[in-house]
């Protein structure tokens, strides 16, 4: 597979000549619920939801899907623990490819992928993975982690850059360049502990524990992703100005980006969350429904090959 922007996510997942089976967990607010009807629709997926049925069924009308079509499969629980363990478990059982995540707190649902009881934990981190074409260029790039791990120490930053690696070489980059995010280009510690953390996981990484892939830093944003810039500064190295991958140095700096991205740049974003078993959708409310459809099909491919035929 090579992906060379966002949008092709979505025609490759429906080229691929099956179905992905979605795990949706309380599939009650409308806008989510239609971009899982839109991916049944338009042929690469079909759903099981988990939930209160006088919700579902609701939900259902409001957005003029009939549960009755052979694509949908209503599974009733009556509390939102039950529906996360049980949409979890569902995947741990073999009977589906990805976990949506419907109206239930992230928290919630992260307890369930979590727990013991699910099995759908696995011995890697979990980490939040955004897909998005770069504003200027139009290029494929990937930003991490601005969704699950709020302030991670460099252990857990090797592992988040490693799962990041991961999801570019499955789109296709096949050696991405990875920027370690900071204020500055320049250690300055203590003052600026992001720095210091930088330098560590390039040079973990350069040890071999992050095979295939260049990481390094601390890059501040511009020297990360503008030749000029860092030619300007005397920035050399396989990074500079070229960063395929870039990883904040916390939630709040990863989310603001994410978030300004989108908001300032009209940037759409297919984004997932990898470390489990199966991928994750973990779509917010107020995502546009394409890219919602971005973020369906992108955990669909990253999860394998569709298990059953289109219809």
């Amino acid at each position: 597979m090579k992906i060379h922007r966002v949008e092709e996510l979505l025609d490759t997942a429906c080229s691929a000549g099956g179905r992905w089976r979605l795990s949706v967990a309380a599939p009650y607010d409308s806008a989510i619920f239609s971009a899982v009807a839109q991916a049944c629709k338009m042929g690469f997926a079909q759903a099981v939801l988990f939930g209160r049925r006088d919700l579902i069924e609701r939900t259902a009308q409001e957005i003029g899907v009939d549960l009755d079509d052979p694509l949908y499969t209503l599974v009733e629980t009556a509390t939102d623990d039950a529906t996360t363990h049980e949409a979890a478990r569902f995947i741990h059982q073999g009977h589906a490819d990805v976990l949506v995540k419907g109206l239930t707190p992230t928290g919630l649902l992260m307890r369930a992928v979590l727990s013991y009881e699910s099995g759908f934990r696995s011995n890697r981190l979990l980490s939040h993975v955004g897909v998005f074409n770069e504003p200027t260029s139009g290029r494929l790039m990937l930003l991490t982690d601005a969704g699950v791990n709020i302030a991670p120490n460099v252990h857990r930053k090797v592992q988040i850059v490693r799962n990041a690696v991961i999801v570019a070489q499955a789109l296709g980059i096949a050696h991405p360049r990875v920027a370690m995010l900071a204020a500055t280009e320049t250690l300055n510690y203590p003052a600026m502990p992001a720095t210091l953390d930088a330098a560590l996981v390039s040079r973990i990484a350069s040890s071999g524990a992050i095979p295939h892939a260049s990481v390094e830093g601390p890059f501040a944003l511009d020297n990360a992703v503008s030749t000029a810039s860092a030619d300007k500064k005397h920035i050399k190295g396989d990074v500079a100005g070229r960063a395929d991958i870039l990883c904040g140095p916390e939630i709040e700096t990863a989310n603001v980006l994410y978030k300004a991205l989108q908001t300032y740049c009209g940037v759409t974003f297919a984004s997932v969350v990898v470390g489990a078993s199966k991928p994750i959708a973990v779509p917010s409310r107020v995502d546009s429904t394409q890219s919602k459809l971005m973020s369906l099909s992108l955990a669909c491919l990253l999860s394998g090959a569709p298990c059953t035929a289109s219809s």
